[in-house]
C-alpha cells in the first residue's frame, strides 16, 4: 500500500508523491490549499500564538480533555482539543527542513485526529473551517498520510469558506491521490468554473501535471513492492 509508510523506500516514493502538490503550481497556496489570503493552515499550526512553549498547549490539552471527558458533547471543546493537539505536534515534533513530523509529533496528530473524529460524530451544526484546515496538514503528507481523510477536511473548509478555484484545484488533486477518479473531475471541474475563462487551460495542465506525478509514484511504489525493494517489508 502506498500510504504504508514503515519502510524507508516507501518513505521516498510518498515523498515523490507529494513534492509539488504543496505548490501546485502557481496557485498562490500554502501547505494544501489552505494559506495565502486566508488563514488556519500548517503555518497556524505551527505559529498558532504559542512560538515554542511546549506547556501552552499541554496546558490547553489536559484542560480541554477535562471539559470533554465531564461532558462528552461538548462540540466547542472538542474543537478546542483538536486545535491544540495539532499545534502541540507542531510544536513538539515537526522538521522544517523535510516538513514531516517526526514520530512524536505524528502520535499526537493520531490524539488530534481522535479528537477531529468525535468532533464530527456530534454533527456540528457547521463544522469548524479552521480546525479543518489543520486536519487537511494533520492527514497530509508530512503528517498521518490520509489522503482520503484529507480530503474529507477540505471540504469542510470549502463549506465553512465559500468555493475558490483554488480550493476546489486542491481537492481535485487530494481526491485523485485518495484514488476516488470521479470526486476529482468533479472537483476540477467546479475549480475551472471558478477560473477565470483565459486561465482555464493553464488551471487544466496544471492539475493535469499532478496527476502525472501520483501516478509515476505509484507505479514506482508498486514497482519496488514487486521487486522486494529492501526497506518494504511489513
Amino acid at each position: 500500500m502506498l500510504f504504508d509508510l514503515r519502510g524507508k523506500g516507501r518513505r521516498r516514493t510518498v515523498k515523490i508523491v507529494y513534492g509539488g502538490l504543496a505548490l501546485l503550481l502557481g496557485l498562490g497556496l500554502v501547505a494544501f490549499g489552505i494559506g495565502g489570503a486566508t488563514s488556519g493552515g500548517l503555518v497556524d499550526a505551527i505559529g498558532g500564538g504559542g512560538g515554542s512553549d511546549t506547556s501552552i498547549y499541554s496546558d490547553q490539552v489536559k484542560a480541554l480533555t477535562k471539559k470533554v471527558t465531564a461532558d462528552p458533547k461538548d462540540e466547542a471543546s472538542w474543537a478546542a482539543l483538536t486545535k491544540a493537539q495539532v499545534q502541540q505536534a507542531s510544536i513538539i515534533g515537526y522538521d522544517q527542513a523535510t516538513q514531516t513530523f517526526t514520530a512524536a509529533g505524528k502520535a499526537e496528530l493520531e490524539k488530534g485526529a481522535a479528537s477531529w473524529q468525535r468532533y464530527l460524530a456530534l454533527n456540528p451544526k457547521k463544522p469548524d473551517d479552521r480546525v479543518a484546515s489543520l486536519m487537511v496538514n494533520a492527514y497530509g503528507p508530512g503528517g498521518l498520510s490520509e489522503p482520503v481523510k484529507a480530503a474529507a477536511a477540505l471540504k469542510v473548509v470549502i463549506e465553512g469558506r465559500g468555493p475558490s478555484a483554488a480550493l476546489y484545484s486542491q481537492l481535485a488533486v487530494l481526491s485523485y491521490l485518495a484514488g476516488d477518479k470521479r470526486e476529482s473531475e468533479i472537483a476540477e471541474q467546479r475549480a475551472l468554473e471558478l477560473t477565470p475563462a483565459d486561465e482555464r487551460k493553464l488551471v487544466a495542465a496544471q492539475l493535469a501535471t499532478q496527476r502525472t506525478q501520483i501516478d509515476s509514484a505509484k507505479a514506482q511504489a508498486a514497482q519496488e513492492q514487486a521487486q522486494g525493494t529492501p526497506g518494504l517489508g511489513g
